[in-house]
């Protein structure tokens, strides 16, 4: 007699996102894996006295979201912090981190003493400049400020902050005006700011429980976090002990942990269901609103002022291209995944050199923006998976922060995502935190501003589901709903194929499940 199931998903629209996509009405859910999909007919009869039986009312049921980059903690941190995202002025950042300023006065403690703010876009003011020191000093007399840009590879500081890192930070890193630091600082400058307010063990469960509850909220199952000097893996590990992670996660140290996971015997894809080691990750170059990312062609609105340090006009390295070709041999010699970011062409052209001449399958390029055809070519002929984030097409439209940056034509050949599918490359989502959305995303990629590069509802939910399954290694467990594989799964309460494109990142969330258990619940069993 087959036994009955735990969980069964009834009334459903059930999109497996397998090739070709299969339609059902049912899933049904034992000891975490799916069971059985079917008509409503065909599952019912798994459902037995303990059963818990879901009618959801003819909505939508997907796999789980796997987001294949993003920073976890990052999210929880936004959230116990100043949200600088909801800024849409100088003046109103600085009004955000003057009421944490007063929250923290309230709260007391000796954890209190930075008064942080992260994910200002200086690109969606009408005032489009960095937030500088003048600014800040304002925001309190005392204590260090920092606003972390969204796209972390910038932060605005006060002066009290700059005056205690300053002599930490490289000199290149540090921009001036007039021979003064600005308070803005980029790239290899940030590291001693991470130091100086990296969370301590309970600071980073906070920041995880908050990260997680978001992160089910929108149906996400599993992240692939980028991870560095952080109590974060500990904190995974923690809860993943006591059966209170609700989503899964691979780890993907930085590269200068490189050595300690050798040692200690580490090994891509080694860990338990819930917590896996994953890539080492490392860095080409910055960031295109930094104006960091390493590009072939200048910036187009690089300042053309030498007394200025706004970098250079093609951006910069974050690795030498030699140093990283031998960062990619050493990690292959322990059987370990590398994830390289690169979002310049420039540096595009050095990681696909330094990725090509690897013997292991499967490393990841991260981000991959600005594209050239022969790159793309280049992509699509490799083992290498393009680990990419429709999130950052917000950047990309008309008028926005990458005509300024990159000038018209580049603009549009950013983010060419429907080339690499044509081309045959391996094409997994994340969200990069810009935000933690996966449905943002879908919107981003179906309604891209180059109509060219726009995929259909069912690829870009493919590249959040079993493409980045796949780009973790987790194809035969994840990213389809089919009998065998983990029950991940989401509800949505609408159609992403029946709503206008511009509306997708609206549609809600009823319910998300991590292995058979109903994590995030809008409405409840009916």
């Amino acid at each position: 007699m087959t036994a009955a199931a735990d969980l069964v998903l009834t009334n459903a629209e059930v999109h497996a996102l397998t090739d070709p996509d299969e339609t059902a009405e049912a899933v049904a859910v034992r000891d975490g894996r799916i069971a059985a999909v079917g008509s409503a007919q065909d599952v019912e009869h798994l459902a037995g006295v303990e059963t818990t039986v879901r009618d959801c009312e003819g909505r939508v049921v997907l796999p789980g979201f796997i987001d294949a980059h993003t920073h976890l903690p990052m999210v929880g941190r936004r959230l116990v912090n100043a949200d600088l995202s909801a800024a849409d002025s100088p003046e109103a950042a600085v009004e955000l981190l003057a009421a944490r300023a007063a929250d923290l006065d309230a709260e007391g403690g000796p954890d209190r003493e930075w008064v942080l703010g992260f994910g200002y876009d200086e690109s969606a003011w009408d005032d489009d400049r960095y937030l500088t020191a003048a600014d800040l000093d304002g925001v309190d007399t005392d204590r260090p400020v920092a606003a972390v840009r969204e796209d972390m590879h910038l932060a605005s500081l006060d002066s009290v902050a700059l005056h205690r890192l300053r002599d930490e930070m490289p000199d290149a890193d540090v921009r001036t005006r007039a021979g003064e630091p600005t308070g803005v600082v980029v790239e290899g400058a940030l590291d001693a700011l991470w130091a100086a307010v990296e969370p301590d063990r309970p600071a980073m469960r906070r920041a995880v429980h908050a990260a997680t509850e978001r992160a089910t909220e929108l149906g996400v199952v599993g992240v692939h976090d980028m991870v560095r000097r952080s109590e974060a893996p500990a904190v995974y590990r923690e809860l993943d002990r006591v059966g209170a992670l609700p989503v899964r996660v691979r780890l993907n140290y930085w590269s200068d942990h490189l050595d300690a996971i050798a040692e200690l015997g580490l090994r891509t894809n080694h860990g338990s269901d819930r917590v896996r080691t994953g890539a080492i990750k490392t860095y080409t170059d910055g960031s295109i609103g930094g104006r960091t990312a390493k590009l072939s062609e200048p910036y187009a609105d690089a300042d053309p002022d030498p007394g200025d340090t706004d970098g250079d006009a093609r951006g910069q390295w974050a690795v030498d291209p030699a140093d990283l070709g031998e960062l990619v041999a050493r990690a292959e010699a322990v059987d370990l995944q590398v994830a390289v970011h690169a979002i310049g062409d420039e540096a595009i052209r050095e990681t696909l050199d330094a990725l090509e001449a690897a013997d292991g399958a499967r490393h990841r390029i991260e981000h991959a923006e600005v594209l050239t055809d022969e790159l793309v070519e280049r992509i699509a002929e490799s083992d290498v998976v393009a680990s990419m984030q429709p999130n950052f097409l917000k950047w990309a439209r008309a008028d926005g922060l990458y005509a300024r940056r990159l000038g018209e034509e580049r603009r549009l050949a950013s983010n060419r995502f429907a080339d690499l599918l044509d081309a045959g490359a391996d094409l997994a989502f994340g969200s990069d935190c810009m935000p933690l959305d996966p449905l943002f995303g879908v919107r981003q990629a179906v309604t891209a501003p180059d109509d060219r590069q726009r995929l259909s509802v069912t690829e870009a939910l493919r590249a959040y589901t079993g493409g980045a399954a796949y780009a973790g290694f987790d194809e035969d467990r994840l990213g389809t709903v089919e009998p065998g594989k983990l029950a991940d799964l989401v509800v949505l309460d609408r159609s992403p194929w029946d709503a206008d494109p511009d509306e997708i990142a609206d549609i809600d969330v009823r319910a998300t499940v991590v292995g058979g258990e109903v994590v995030f619940d809008r409405t409840g069993p009916r």
